[in-house]
């Protein structure tokens, strides 16, 4: 019979010490309840004890949580429907906050970055959407900062993923680069004829006042031709020669 009391004895101890003692990694802490209500400051790092069916604790991790956020259907302020999805980075700094001041502070954040997304990005017109992200994005990361700071939460960054077009406003956009990509081309080469009509120009000038430079461009241009192999027969002629019929 004692020995049967001894195993009890044993086996209820081991459970106690089993169900008492606990291990929270580096980034972990514990908040502790006893008998429902808070017990001091949130526990942890390291190893920590609790009595069993008198305390209750709650493990909370300190690192830094990446939560996807579905595409939202906006309408923005110039009247474009768009899918917009972003990505959200928060961790909790402080664990006894997080857990009494909000009944689950995970579902808690995915909600409000929802809301706040649909709300920032249909305040903006489309343009700003597609050429100010980190402006859009700085926004939303400031109003859920500033929201999720009594839940003990910290926002770290948001950033937009994707922003889906309707299928019309895509080729719409897509005309619009096109005749973007048009105008630019023929700017440039109006820019290029204009350029060389000033070179011109000025050896005109050049060649006014010079009149042997007419004969040097003559020879010149001759063995050009020579080189490249063709047939033809040239003969110079002097343009001194050819001066008094001009001048007739």
């Amino acid at each position: 019979m004692g020995g049967y009391v001894l195993i009890t004895i044993v086996v209820l101890t081991v459970f106690f010490l089993v169900s008492a003692v606990k291990i929270l990694n580096e980034y972990e802490r514990a908040v502790v309840f006893r008998l429902g209500r808070v017990l001091g400051d949130p526990k942890g790092p390291g190893l920590i004890i609790i009595i069993p069916f008198v305390d209750r604790f709650i493990r909370i991790s300190l690192r830094t949580i990446v939560q996807d956020v579905p595409p939202q259907d906006v309408i923005t302020k110039d009247n474009v429907t768009v899918k917009v999805n972003a990505v959200v980075y928060f961790r909790v700094i402080d664990p006894l906050k997080a857990i009494i001041e909000v009944e689950n502070y995970l579902y808690a954040t995915s909600q409000l970055s929802q809301t706040t997304l649909r709300s920032v990005c249909g305040q903006a017109e489309l343009d700003e959407l597609l050429s100010k992200r980190e402006e859009v994005s700085a926004h939303i990361q400031g109003i859920l900062d500033r929201q999720t700071d009594p839940w003990g939460i910290k926002v770290s960054a948001v950033e937009l993923k994707h922003i889906d077009l309707p299928e019309e406003m895509q080729r719409a956009m897509a005309k619009q680069a096109e005749a973007e990509r048009e105008r630019r081309a023929k700017v440039i080469n109006s820019e290029g004829e204009f350029q060389a009509a000033q070179k011109l120009y000025e050896a005109a000038v050049v060649i006014a006042k010079e009149p042997i430079a007419v004969q040097l461009r003559f020879l010149q241009t001759i063995r050009e031709i020579s080189s490249e192999g063709s047939t033809n027969t040239i003969i110079p002629l002097p343009i001194d020669l050819l001066a008094p019929f001009t001048k007739k």
